[in-house]
């Protein structure tokens, strides 16, 4: 029978008819397909609504916090909601404030899956006996969802956050979820993440907590309205101190380390917004900026010399902003960017960064060009150039004083800002070649349109930035070149060579009052640096500068209106000077107080030290009679230039003039009886005037033998008036409306001069000197001049009320 029964069963089975003859092993087998193929169906299902409602992870909202150098936050740029954050991560937070996060809020954080179940479990049970919240039992996971997907408190909103719980644990690691919940926790007001908390209530970094501090800011996203501690310090309080209780109780902690956090009290920094450099802040905010804008600022300094610039607000006039920039000479970096006096100061046109507008240097670009000069040969510190009215067709330059000083040494023709000698200077190096050095070394001056260079360029006639200056002036700290500034930390150091380290050092010690080297050239001549600096005037009174080179930094102030309107009587050196050395004792005092001494510059090995004798230049001996007088120069290679004469002088008249003389010290022609000849040293003729009379051309040459005259000598250069130029309208003084009283003197011819006014004889006067003219009436003046080799000079001006 069984045999039977078995032999049906097969016959069902190969027909398919059910029945009782199903293995147990098939079974099993169906049944595992059964589940595999629903766990595969889920698991589509899920990736489906995984791409259908992707998880939303925060994007960029364009919250910016502009850094300082050690993580100082300067400036901020709230999101949409105006909220602003500080992204950090876990490395970048103390472990005090992860171990009472962790544990007052998530202890099994790295165990559970993102629900955690026992505490689910535990935080119902207490709340369904206690008829009330009094607990919770999200996890930090699930907090994160809920603030990357709010919801409300409903099963819809709880399933919600489950699932997009779900898509944190799958698509991000355990510390990605923990660094999304450092940085959006809400910690009160508008600001999002520890850091920012950190900074705002406590004045520090978040790597720098003590343990007291870190379960305040482990508690604040519990409740950050009611918490807030520097709106209610006691509850703030009595929350951290049940954080440090369980940390105790978990034994996290050791008891007597709570103890000593439980009694520290709760003490707040002063809360202060970031609000440092916002002009450089805007600068660097760009669309494609990272959440986090490092500088190289100095984040105490930038508020010292915020708050000494508005205390100088007071001192500039109306609508005058004021700009400040201090660089590090060694890195280039910048330490400090006052672009404004106050961003919200409307009638100062504060939101303008004056550090990057295009200006009139002034002044500012002279040590170049004597640089320049030092390296084409054209000078040494102590060479002799002219400071003595010119004019260059159209142009007529004057001095900021509207007076001359006659013979000058280019030391002291930089170091007093004269503007003749550097047009003379200039004349000789050529503005073309001047803007080309400048450009090829890191500093390009801004001409008009279609313009070229011209000798109006060394006296600010073309346009220039505050932090090109800089660069430029970089040039006498690092040895010659110049350097870019560097504003964040990755800026590369970019230099270019401008001058060379010799000539550099000279001007160097020329603009920080040391022009006149040791009269011993083998004396040590190694010194600490000092504060070497350059004051500027713009046309009109428009732009004020100073840029200092100090031991260490590098000092730009710029002061004027931003709208290009005048000023009248602001000039560097009453305007941007103090300034910039009151910035220069802060300097110097903070670098004191760290204990930071000032390096030692050394001499360049081709700087040397030469006793050269005027006018010529040259060195020669003391006891020479051309020697007129000694001075002691800066050279570079131990070249001693002659002196420089301009262009058109001095129309064949030469420094040196060869004579014969008999023995009665009388000048003969070559072919008389005796004649020795002699070699005289002259001074340039246009300083004529300024020379005593012992010194004049006419002194300095020996009469004519009337036996056996010399030759006739060459002419002298052409006569014209000091004094007053042609087309002036002269006002008469307030103290004095009957007579304006003037002095005139003659440059150029020789001898005798005789005056006329409108044609009327004045007087005469001998040689150069001068002559004292009085105008009574108003109106049109003729004013001539007649000398000895009857050559005449005319100019014509009013006189007016």
């Amino acid at each position: 029978m069984r045999s039977l029964w078995e032999r049906v069963c097969r016959q069902r089975a190969r027909r398919g008819v059910p029945g009782r003859a199903r293995s147990p092993e098939s079974r099993l087998l169906r049944i595992g397909r059964w589940v595999v193929g629903g766990a595969l169906l889920v698991v589509v299902l899920l990736w489906l609504a995984d791409r259908i409602w992707p998880l939303p992870l925060p994007g960029d909202d364009l919250a910016r916090v502009v850094l300082a150098e050690d993580g100082t936050p300067l400036w901020r740029f709230a999101d949409a909601n105006g909220v602003w954050r500080y992204p950090v991560d876990t490395s970048q937070v103390s472990p005090y404030y992860l171990d009472a996060l962790l544990t007052y809020e998530d202890r099994w954080f790295y165990q559970h899956p993102g629900v955690n179940p026992l505490a689910l479990g535990r935080a119902a049970w207490q709340n369904l006996f206690g008829g009330r919240v009094l607990s919770g039992g999200s996890t930090l996971s699930m907090q994160v969802a809920r603030l990357l997907d709010p919801h409300s408190r409903t099963l819809a909103g709880k399933l919600r956050q489950l699932w997009r719980t779900g898509q944190l644990e799958w698509h991000l690691t355990k510390d990605q979820i923990l660094t999304l919940y450092l940085n959006r926790a809400p910690f009160g007001g508008t600001l999002q993440g520890v850091a920012a908390a950190s900074w705002a209530y406590l004045g520090k970094s978040p790597l720098h907590l003590t343990q007291a501090e870190a379960a305040l800011l482990a508690v604040l996203p519990q409740a950050p309205s009611r918490l807030r501690p520097d709106r209610h310090p006691a509850r703030a309080q009595a929350a951290r101190d049940k954080v440090l209780r369980r940390l105790a109780a978990y034994r996290v902690w050791p008891q007597t380390v709570v103890d000593e956090a439980l009694e520290e009290p709760l003490l707040l920094a002063p809360r202060l917004e970031p609000s440092l450099a916002p002009l450089l802040a805007r600068r660097l905010n760009r669309p494609d900026s990272p959440p986090l804008i490092r500088t190289t600022l100095d984040a105490n300094l930038q508020r010292r010399l915020e708050d000494l610039l508005l205390g100088w607000r007071a001192r500039l006039p109306e609508h005058t902003s004021a700009a400040i920039l201090v660089v590090e000479a060694e890195t280039m970096a910048v330490r400090a960017y006052l672009g404004s006096v106050d961003i919200n100061d409307t009638r100062r046109f504060g939101h303008v960064d004056m550090i990057s507008a295009m200006r009139s240097p002034g002044s500012t670009l002279k040590p170049f060009l004597y640089g320049m000069a030092l390296d084409a040969g054209l000078i040494h510190s102590e060479s002799l150039l002219q400071d003595v009215p010119r004019r260059y067709g159209d142009y007529r330059p004057g001095n900021f004083s509207m007076g001359f000083s006659g013979p000058v040494p280019a030391s002291s023709a930089l170091s007093t800002s004269l503007n003749l000698p550097a047009v003379q200077l200039l004349e000789a190096y050529g503005p073309k070649r001047f803007a080309a050095e400048m450009r090829m070394g890191g500093m390009p001056l801004a001409l008009p349109p279609l313009a070229e260079p011209n000798l109006s360029l060394i006296l600010g006639g073309a346009g220039s930035r505050l932090e090109d200056l800089v660069s430029g002036y970089s040039a006498f700290a690092r040895g010659g070149k110049s350097a870019t500034v560097r504003l964040q930390p990755d800026d590369q150091l970019r230099e270019r060579p401008l001058l060379s380290p010799g000539s550099a050092w000279i001007v160097r010690r020329i603009l920080s009052g040391q022009a006149r080297p040791d009269r011993d050239p083998r004396a040590e001549l190694v010194q600490r640096p000092l504060l070497a600096w350059k004051t500027g005037t713009s046309y009109g009174f428009r732009d004020a500068w100073a840029i200092g080179v100090g031991p260490r930094y590098l000092i730009g102030i710029w002061i004027g209106r931003p709208d290009g309107t005048p000023v009248p009587g602001q000039f560097g050196l009453a305007s941007a000077a103090p300034l910039m050395l009151q910035v220069h004792d802060v300097l110097i005092n903070r670098d004191r107080q760290r204990g930071i001494s000032a390096p030692v510059q050394a001499v360049p090995a081709n700087v040397g030290v030469a006793a050269i004798c005027w006018p010529l230049g040259q060195p020669m001996s003391r006891s020479d009679p051309n020697c007129r007088r000694q001075r002691f120069a800066w050279t570079l290679d131990g070249t001693t230039p002659p002196t420089l004469q301009a262009l058109d002088q001095p129309l064949g008249v030469g420094l040196v003039e060869k004579i014969w003389v008999n023995g009665k010290g009388l000048r003969v022609d070559s072919k008389c009886l005796g004649a020795v000849a002699r070699d005289i040293a002259l001074w340039p003729a246009p300083l004529e005037p300024w020379l005593p009379r012992i010194e004049r051309r006419e002194a300095r040459l020996p009469a004519n033998d009337p036996d056996c005259p010399g030759p006739v000598l060459a002419a002298s250069s052409p006569l014209s008036i000091v004094g007053v130029r042609d087309g002036d309208q002269v006002r008469r003084p307030a103290a004095s409306r009957e007579r304006l009283r003037l002095k005139l003197s003659a440059l150029g011819g020789t001898g005798r001069r005789w005056w006329f006014i409108n044609g009327t004889p004045l007087g005469d006067s001998a040689n150069q000197d001068s002559i004292n003219a009085t105008f009574e009436q108003l109106g049109r003046v003729e004013l001539s001049v007649l000398d000895e080799g009857g050559q005449t000079a005319r100019v014509e001006f009013s006189v007016v009320e």
